[in-house]
């Protein structure tokens, strides 16, 4: 079975994240499967938004380590308009033009969380666990979650989450509006679909429309963070600090960040 399954029906388009054995940590094909879905969606008349979901008890615990290693080993994959699977994914995600809906139960760690800035209702489980420890890996952030989420949060939360990268749990993204709402993680995904289809039931121009007023003159900046984010990213996967802090994980050991 596919680690991304793809149903649309009535309008909605559900994405569901199937790989809860790897605790749905996210591969290249799975990237490119997810840009393809957002695309085919984007151009379909018949849906009128998309949700995203894990199951129950993870929604995604980010990139696969090894798929990533390996990956950037072998050199860039390219996808067929010429960018990585995973960068496909954000351009293509950050610039979807219908609503874009999560429900969130259990960890949510790097894209897991940075994929949500850029959907319009976000619903969690109260085993929600949000993370981003790009830092703790010798990375810089990446989905322009550097620009969106000082935004979102304010600066010094935003730097408490980025330059820590401690998991903050459900109420509190809630405090600050990374979620609408938090409910048992039984009823998360069943939420979500409900509102998905209370949008699909609206006419799709206006809810287009709308969505395209509140970013609008944001598009160029986010597009832009995400490619300068991207350089520094790859620029910092070839330093000793990515290198000592991949090692470890490998390793199953503390990372020492001593001379890095």
């Amino acid at each position: 079975m596919s680690d991304i399954l793809v149903h649309t029906e009535a309008g909605v388009c559900t994405i569901t994240f199937n790989r809860a054995d790897k605790k749905n940590s996210l591969t290249e094909a799975m990237y490119a499967a997810m840009a393809g879905a957002l695309e085919a969606a984007r151009d379909d008349a018949a849906v009128r938004c998309v949700v995203f979901q894990g199951d129950m008890a993870i929604f995604s615990a980010g990139n696969d380590i090894g798929d990533f290693l390996q990956q950037s080993a072998q050199g860039t994959p390219q996808g067929d308009d010429g960018q990585r699977p995973v960068w496909r994914f954000l351009h293509t995600l950050a610039a979807f033009p219908k609503p874009l809906i999560a429900a969130v139960c259990g960890p949510a760690v790097g894209i897991g969380t940075t994929l949500l800035l850029h959907c319009d209702l976000v619903y969690a489980g109260d085993n929600a666990a949000f993370s981003l420890p790009f830092v703790n890996l010798g990375l810089c952030p990446e989905a322009a979650s550097s620009l969106l989420l000082p935004q979102m949060l304010g600066y010094h939360r935003a730097a408490e989450a980025l330059l820590l990268g401690e998991p903050f749990m459900a109420e509190a993204a809630l405090e600050v509006g990374l979620v609408n709402r938090v409910v048992p993680p039984a009823e998360c995904n069943a939420l979500a679909q409900a509102q998905a289809r209370k949008l699909a039931a609206k006419p799709l121009s206006a809810l287009i429309e709308t969505k395209r007023l509140m970013k609008a003159g944001q598009a160029a900046q986010v597009r832009a963070r995400m490619d300068e984010e991207g350089a520094s990213f790859a620029r910092l996967m070839g330093g000793p600090a990515a290198r000592e802090a991949f090692s470890a994980f490998m390793e199953k050991r503390k990372p020492d960040f001593s001379r890095c």
